[in-house]
């Protein structure tokens, strides 16, 4: 294998997409809570975060400071844990100041997509995620087109229980299908509300949304994730949820969403 094939996703096993309808659904910490339990799996991952407008993964993995650098084949991914099990690129390691605003043109955005995806040394990789941005742009169309030229396994989309966020799903169900690009299942999240005091979960939000979806579009429904006040004190942190709070409800959906998840895969 020569060195520009290594930069590329040769050495990937599988490509998964990360969507949602609109913003604030916690389209970027699902994406953070499938990697971490995807390593806990034992399984070594990546994680390209195309949401050039509004790059959160550097922070929750707390890496936000970090400086890329290049090697022969490219760019080489930022490692967020010392046995480098989670590689990640993203556009917040190359803004000199973290709330700099991203105003680019189409043309510009797409070169930058079509750079993550050929050019970035990611060796080898059980899971790439792709953390998109929300809704359907022709950044999603970018990233589809230079992915394609190597492999996509699919698209896990991500909704809340509300009408509103499961009616921009259908959009995003849409466009899968009209690019052709299989569904890997659906995640409801904020679903319900943890007590950090008793644990108690408490349906804040309706519930059931996402099921509901899945079953009337016939896509696969990956589970539900409560709203857990430690998780996001945990990402604010830069901490690993699935570590420090593995008898937490939110830990067992996440790590069932996983399993579901890689079965999936390698079916």
């Amino acid at each position: 294998m020569d060195s520009s094939e290594k930069g590329s996703l040769a050495e990937v096993k599988h490509v998964v997409l990360v969507l949602s309808g609109k913003g604030g659904v916690g389209k970027s910490t699902i994406t953070t809570e499938l990697a971490l339990a995807l390593i806990h799996a034992g399984k070594k991952v990546g994680i390209l975060d195309v949401d050039l407008c509004g790059p959160s993964i550097p922070r929750m993995l707390c890496v936000k400071k970090t400086e890329v650098h290049q090697c022969d084949a490219g760019w080489v991914p930022v490692y967020a844990d010392p046995k480098q099990q989670l590689a990640i690129m993203s556009i917040g390691f190359l803004l000199e100041d973290s709330n700099e605003a991203v105003i680019w043109r189409g043309p510009k955005k797409t070169a930058l997509i079509g750079q993550f995806v050929s050019d970035v040394a990611w060796g080898e990789l059980d899971v790439l995620l792709v953390d998109t941005p929300p809704g359907t742009s022709d950044e999603h169309l970018s990233v589809l087109e230079n992915l394609r030229k190597h492999r996509v396994d699919g698209a896990v989309l991500v909704t809340t229980p509300q009408a509103v966020s499961t009616g921009d799903v259908r959009r995003e169900i849409t466009f899968c299908k009209k690019t052709a690009l299989k569904i890997l299942g659906i995640v409801e999240n904020m679903s319900g509300f943890v007590c950090p005091h008793c644990s108690e979960c408490s349906n804040i939000f309706s519930k059931g949304g996402g099921e509901e979806l899945a079953k009337l579009t016939g896509s696969v429904f990956l589970g539900s994730v409560p709203l857990d006040p430690h998780l996001t004190a945990t990402l604010e942190e830069g901490q690993d949820f699935l570590q420090a709070f593995p008898e937490s409800s939110t830990y067992t959906a996440i790590s069932q969403i996983v399993n579901t998840l890689l079965s999936s895969l390698d079916a």
